[in-house]
């Protein structure tokens, strides 16, 4: 730290000169940034502030009403101190002096014995260049470090522990919501430290600063910094504690934010990187063009996936709205629904796929289970999953559908799992990608029922008709069929539908549907009659009762 008036009038060559303080006793710690040796008094522009004025005051022998004024410019210009060599009997400028400082805040100090000026500058000069270079020693010293924590991707953990040592004091990193991520306590208790953490974060908001900067605020005058790149922050260091030197830990806390930033960056960029591979190989294995099962295992492998006796393919899928249609695997077709209202934003989409495999990764490592992951189109993450039994599959698949509806809360899944056979040979669990998709992509339309995942068996027919209800050739067939029972029932005669569904779903069982509906036979007869006469078929006939079903079933599905 710079010296203060005290620590220079406490040098050998002041206390020789017998130094008595007039005035400004109070601001006796101001630091001083240079020394300046003058004998005029108007020094208007002449100080920059944190200077010593040292004066031998002759000027003011010649003129002690002056002396006010003069002292008050001082003040004016910042300057730390006034130091005057009054020698002999020079009661007049004494005298104006006591009077002037008496209401001064600037220190002013006189000398009884002559003192010479060089040897104070050079002391004191020699103390500020002493302090300057020890602390663009510190400076590089913690450039070093945290540029190595950077080097080796150090944790979070690890970066906070440092600035918290090179401070001296407790440091805390938290997110945007005032959650602690990591903390140093340093000699304070944990307890103590984040008691009431949340709150008391919640009173000290960051102060609009230009970014990167280090300040005080709030109630108990924290020192912060924003941590994250310009706008796109996620947390901010914090020392919770009255320090020495603010300058030198605000150094320090802004350059563990740069660390921090660039270390998540770096991570971010290894897992794209990571992921990317994994795209490129899991392309590879559904297309294989000459690729051995042997060169498969091995490039699968080196990226993470272990050999096991079985594979399944599964894909994630966007969940649809009602009334939309996924595109169909390989064609075109309405685009998907991007979650967490994403639609129409690709960016937004990629963000989305982004942070699904973030999490996948976290449920892997969690179970020790491992997978080649990664996104095969819009919408849908394609996923060939390592079981070391084939026992264990419904439990591996229950953990990931676990974490994505943790993650998702109290909101609906915004995503669809899709689950294909499982295989002995990579190759071919990967060419069951595209059933998985398929059936991912037909789940994500149905609404009765959420499962956890699904398979081939959970969307059979009800699934296609989903996939395929907005194609105008199935929405004709479907109206040629119910025709004559939706013109009835646009004319108020209800019930014909839910009848017609009633009897397909007791499978043409006239005595079996009137138990069930609590019917006498005669009434039912009577009203399955008239349901031949409007729809011009006969019940009886085992095909036209398919037909109908499929029409009926296409019918509800377009109204969910």
């Amino acid at each position: 730290m710079l010296p203060t008036v005290r620590a220079i009038l406490d040098l050998a060559v002041l206390r020789d000169a017998v130094p008595a303080v007039l005035g400004g006793a109070g601001a006796l710690d101001t630091p001083v940034r240079w020394v300046h040796v003058s004998e005029i008094l108007d020094l208007t522009g002449l100080l920059s502030g944190g200077e010593l004025v040292l004066t031998t005051g002759l000027e003011l022998e010649k003129e002690p009403g002056v002396a006010a004024s003069y002292i008050r410019s001082l003040e004016q210009a910042g300057a730390a101190g006034l130091v005057v060599e009054l020698v002999g009997r020079r009661n007049r400028s004494l005298a104006a002096l006591r009077t002037a400082a008496r209401n001064s805040t600037l220190p002013v100090i006189v000398l009884e014995h002559r003192v010479r000026f060089v040897q104070i500058t050079e002391t004191v000069h020699r103390m500020i260049v002493a302090e300057q270079l020890e602390r663009v020693e510190r400076a590089r010293d913690v450039h070093e470090a945290f540029t190595v924590l950077s080097l080796e991707s150090a944790g979070t953990q690890q970066v906070v522990e440092q600035a918290a040592a090179m401070i001296g004091a407790p440091v805390v990193l938290e997110d945007l919501q005032h959650l602690v991520l990591a903390y140093s306590a340093r000699n304070l208790a944990t307890t103590e430290l984040l008691d009431d953490w949340e709150r008391r974060s919640r009173t000290t908001p960051s102060p609009a600063q230009a970014y990167g900067s280090a300040k005080r605020a709030g109630p108990e005058e924290w020192l912060q910094v924003p941590v994250g790149v310009r706008r796109q922050l996620w947390g901010r260091l914090v020392v919770p504690a009255a320090l020495d030197d603010d300058e030198m830990a605000a150094m320090v806390l802004e350059r563990a934010a740069q660390t921090l930033a660039i270390n998540r960056l770096a991570e971010r960029d290894k897992r794209e990187l990571s992921q990317q591979a994994q795209a490129g190989l899991l392309n590879a294995l559904r297309q294989p063009r000459g690729l051995s099962e042997a060169e498969a295992l091995a490039r699968a492998a080196s990226l993470g996936l272990r050999r096991s006796p079985y594979y399944v393919p599964v894909v994630f899928r966007t969940a649809l709205p009602a009334g939309q249609v996924p595109d169909a695997p390989g064609g075109a077709g309405l685009p998907a629904r991007l979650p967490s209202g994403a639609q129409g934003d690709p960016l937004a989409g990629q963000e989305e796929e982004r942070k699904l495999l973030e999490l996948l990764a976290r449920a892997l490592k969690s179970t020790a289970s491992s997978a080649l992951t990664a996104s095969i189109q819009s919408g849908s993450l394609g996923m060939i999953l390592a079981l070391p039994a084939k026992q264990l599959e419904d439990a591996a698949l229950q953990r990931l559908a676990d974490s994505l509806a943790t993650h998702a809360g109290d909101a609906p899944p915004a995503w669809t799992i899709g689950v294909g056979r499982y295989r002995s040979s990579l190759l071919e669990a990967a060419s069951g990608i595209d059933e998985a998709a398929h059936v991912a992509e037909t789940a994500a339309t149905l609404h009765e029922s959420r499962r956890p995942f699904y398979r081939a068996t959970d969307v059979r027919l009800r699934g296609l008709l989903a996939l395929l209800r907005n194609d105008p050739r199935v929405q004709q067939f479907a109206e040629s069929e119910l025709a004559g029972l939706l013109e009835a029932e646009a004319q108020g005669r209800e019930g014909l539908l839910d009848l017609l569904g009633k009897y397909l779903e007791a499978g043409g069982n006239k005595a079996a549907l009137a138990r069930n509906g609590y019917l006498s036979r005669p009434t039912l007869y009577a009203r399955l009659a008239k349901l031949e006469e409007l729809l011009a078929v006969d019940l009886d006939d085992a095909e036209s009762r398919t037909s109908l079903h499929v029409a009926l079933l296409l019918h509800r599905l377009r109204g969910q």
